[in-house]
């Protein structure tokens, strides 16, 4: 049988202790060059399984190491999905095809392709059609060592009802995490988008950035939050002064504030961080605005239990996370942050070009690649000497391995129990089980629902895969290398 890596013996032991001095030094710290990350065993190894010992460095290149718990079938198909996502013209045809009359009328040719996308795409990007489905896959995933992020695929609701219908299927997802192994569920996601009608995220954002740009706005129905802008946020998206919420609108806000304290309440009681994912910018400040004022009311006791996100290809991203943190100490609320580089950006500069103005988007990919590791250095820093807890959601293996050696120079100790490495399910698989072996906290983001309902995020992934991929062959290489290494091995 082949070895295996199981972190239980951290995943244990683990929960978000935060109880250090403040941070006293509001200066960004630099990230060391190199990788050494020798983190303590607080468990003894298991006897069914050989547990790695920590090691000086983030092992990206033994293959054999880093897929010793992948099954060779799994391997496999992962490879293959990984191959056909990278070339170009199979992405445009497949984007082509599921945004086509073929998956929107019902009939032979709707069933043929919706069954082929559950057993390529869908089957490698997301944990299943329902909460029970992805419970199996986050039991599967722990096996490897790994924990899952269970994220309900759902986006975008337009009525309350809808809205009610997503909120009670986020209040089954906690449940079924309370089920699953302790600790292999390290965040329940939610997108505000599916718990509050777009129109009024919409109408709640003009206002508030109307707000920034005049402050004498009253905003009666405004709650205690955290700072939303920065003196770069983008403020384009609103034009002219908005209307205030109408009687019907300031209801509808009610209910989507009823929702989220029900949602919180109950990740509250079964102990499992609420992350709030980040969405399109014309609807981000509501998000913020909903993310920070629930932080307010239920991150107590050095304890996070709402965490926000940061796309840090938004050129303001490192002043606002600056401005948020520093305004949340001053509070006493302990805050966690995923920092993420960014999933819509397309979307954001074409928006920006039709209103006449730059987008809001770093002009470089390095740019982008910069500010994402000084914001995990800064949160980093933050961590080890203060409250707060970050997820570090990254492809990239050099921030990978600087935010590694980062938490090692600042020592494990301080800061292993509040920092998660996370990658997508289905993606940088080896930077996934380096990380681990590592000694690191990494977990997995897992989409579930029906296929239908995912497929925004699906071709979301479709998208990001022909850039990431295309660019990078890492994953590809070590897979075939290892693929290569087991048919040797049962040819010979």
């Amino acid at each position: 049988m082949a070895t295996r890596v199981i972190p239980q013996r951290i995943l244990k032991k683990i929960r978000y202790n935060t109880s250090t001095k403040p941070l006293n030094s509001p200066h960004l710290p630099s990230l060391s060059p190199a990788a050494v990350v020798p983190p303590s065993l607080i468990e003894k190894p298991s006897s069914s399984a050989t547990i790695y010992p920590p090691s000086s460095t983030v092992n990206l290149e033994d293959a054999e190491k880093l897929f010793s718990s992948v099954p060779t079938a799994k391997l496999l198909r992962s490879s293959a999905v990984l191959h056909a996502t990278a070339v170009g013209p199979m992405v445009d045809l497949g984007m082509r095809v599921m945004n086509s009359n073929l998956v929107q009328r019902e009939g032979l040719s709707k069933d043929i392709v919706m069954a082929t996308i559950r057993k390529t795409f869908y089957e490698h990007f997301c944990a299943g059609e329902d909460a029970a489905a992805a419970g199996r896959s986050i039991r599967s995933l722990n096996d490897t060592g790994l924990r899952g992020m269970l994220a309900y695929g759902v986006e975008d609701a337009h009525d309350n009802d809808g809205c009610d219908r997503n909120l009670n299927a986020f209040l089954h997802t906690v449940d079924v995490c309370r089920s699953l192994p302790p600790s292999s569920v390290s965040f329940v996601i939610v997108k505000i988008t599916a718990i509050c009608p777009m129109s009024l995220l919409e109408r709640v954002s003009d206002l508030l950035r109307w707000q920034q740009k005049d402050p004498s706005l009253v905003l009666p129905w405004k709650q205690d939050s955290l700072p939303i802008f920065s003196e770069s946020s983008p403020l384009y998206h609103t034009q002219k002064r908005p209307d205030p919420l109408t009687p019907e609108e300031e209801s509808d806000l009610q209910l989507a504030n009823q929702r989220l304290l029900q949602l919180c309440q109950r990740c509250v009681q079964a102990n499992i961080p609420l992350l709030v994912d980040a969405e399109h910018t014309w609807v981000q400040p509501a998000i913020d605005y909903f993310t920070y004022s629930s932080a307010i009311m239920h991150n107590k006791d050095d304890n996070p239990i709402v965490f926000g996100t940061i796309q840090t290809y938004l050129k303001d991203a490192k002043e606002r996370l600056l401005l948020t943190t520093k305004a949340a100490d001053k509070m006493g609320v302990p805050l966690g942050f995923k920092l993420v580089r960014g999933a819509y950006m397309s979307a954001e500069t074409k928006l920006a070009e039709s209103l006449g103005y730059a987008s809001p988007i770093h002009n470089t990919i390095q740019d982008t690649h910069n500010c994402f590791n000084d914001c995990s250095s800064f949160m980093l820093e933050k961590i080890a000497n203060g409250p707060g807890s970050v997820v570090l959601a990254t492809h990239n293996v050099e921030s990978g391995k600087l935010a590694a050696a980062k938490a090692h120079e600042l020592g494990n100790g301080k800061v292993n129990h509040k920092l998660e490495f996370a990658q997508l399910y289905g993606m940088s698989e080896a930077l996934s089980f380096g990380l681990s072996n590592a000694g690191f906290q990494v977990s997995k983001y897992m989409p579930f629902g029906p296929v239908e309902m995912v497929m925004p995020y699906l071709l979301r992934r479709a998208e990001e895969n022909r850039g990431l991929l295309a660019a990078s062959g890492f994953d590809r290489q070590l897979m075939r290398k290892e693929l290569g290494r087991r048919l040797k091995a049962a040819v010979f």
